[in-house]
C-alpha cells in the first residue's frame, strides 16, 4: 500500500542559485495561474522548467494540488528521473516520461506544459483536430502536431514517439488525452497553452451550434506570425504578458514564492 502523502514545509531560497530560484518562482506562479484558470486535474498533470545551464528540470511533487505548489517544494530531477537535492517528494511517473523525453532533445525549450483540459481533450479527439475557426487557433496551427494515445504515459519506449511527433513544433494535441506546449521561457509556454486552450474552447462551442462555420482564409493563416510580431514581439506573447500574469499570481497568494 502506498504511504500517505505528507506535505513538508521547505525553504530553498538561500540553498540554490539565484537563477534557479527565479525559475522556481516563475514555475510555481505558473502552477497557481493554471489552478486559478480551472485547467488543473487534481494532482495529475504537470509543468516542468529546465534549470539554466543543466539538463536537470523542476516539476511538481506527485500528491500536491496546484494551489499548494511553491518555489521550494518543486522537485528537481535529472533526465534519468533521479530526484536531486534531497527532496522528500517523488514525481508522477507519466510526468517523467513526457517531460524527460522533451527536455532531452529540445534544448531550445525551457518549459513544457502538459494539461488535461476538457477543451484540449475534445479537440484532440475529434476527427480533423484543430480548425482555423478563430484568431486563437492561428497562433497554434503553424506549429501544431499530434501524438497518438498509448495509454498512461509510463512506458519508456513511448519517449521516442513523443519526440518524433513533437519535432520542432511548439504545440501538440495528444489524442484522447490533452494538450502540450513548450517555450523558451515559462511565460512563452504559458501563453502558448492559453492560446491553444482558447482555440479549443471556441471550436467546441461552434461545433455545438450545428451551423456552418466561416473558416479563416489560408493566406491569413500563413501571415499570422508576421502580424503577431507587430502586436507583441513574438507569436506566443510570453515576454509581454508574463509580467502581468506574475502580478496576478502574487495577488492570488504571494505564498507561492516561498
Amino acid at each position: 500500500m502506498d504511504k500517505p502523502f505528507v506535505l513538508t514545509k521547505l525553504n530553498l531560497k538561500d540553498k540554490v542559485s539565484q537563477a534557479e530560484w527565479q525559475t522556481r518562482v516563475d514555475l510555481a506562479a505558473c502552477y497557481r495561474l493554471v489552478a486559478d484558470l480551472g485547467w488543473g486535474d487534481l494532482i495529475y498533470t504537470h509543468i516542468s522548467a529546465r534549470v539554466a545551464g543543466t539538463d536537470d528540470y523542476l516539476i511538481n511533487a506527485f500528491g500536491l494540488r496546484f494551489e499548494e505548489v511553491t518555489a521550494s517544494n518543486l522537485v528537481k530531477v535529472n533526465l534519468a528521473g533521479t530526484v536531486l537535492d534531497g527532496s522528500p517528494y517523488q514525481i508522477n511517473p507519466a510526468g517523467f516520461t513526457i517531460h524527460s523525453a522533451i527536455h532531452a532533445v529540445r534544448h531550445d525549450v525551457q518549459c513544457v506544459m502538459h494539461l488535461h483540459t476538457k477543451a484540449t481533450i475534445c479537440v484532440a479527439t475529434v476527427e480533423g483536430g484543430l480548425q482555423a475557426w478563430s484568431q486563437y487557433a492561428l497562433f497554434s496551427l503553424p506549429s501544431l502536431s499530434y501524438h497518438g494515445y498509448e495509454g498512461l504515459a509510463v512506458n519508456a519506449d513511448e519517449k521516442t514517439r513523443l519526440q518524433s511527433d513533437l519535432g520542432q513544433n511548439n504545440h501538440m494535441l495528444l489524442h484522447n488525452h490533452g494538450g502540450l506546449t513548450v517555450g523558451p521561457s515559462i511565460g512563452d509556454a504559458f501563453m502558448r497553452f492559453y492560446d491553444l486552450q482558447r482555440a479549443c474552447e471556441i471550436q467546441m462551442e461552434l461545433m455545438q451550434t450545428g451551423k456552418a462555420v466561416m473558416a479563416i482564409p489560408q493566406h491569413i493563416v500563413d501571415d499570422i506570425h508576421k502580424q503577431a510580431n507587430v502586436v507583441h514581439s513574438g507569436v506566443s506573447g510570453g515576454q509581454k504578458a508574463w509580467p502581468a500574469m506574475l502580478r496576478r499570481a502574487y495577488q492570488l497568494d504571494p505564498g507561492f514564492c516561498e
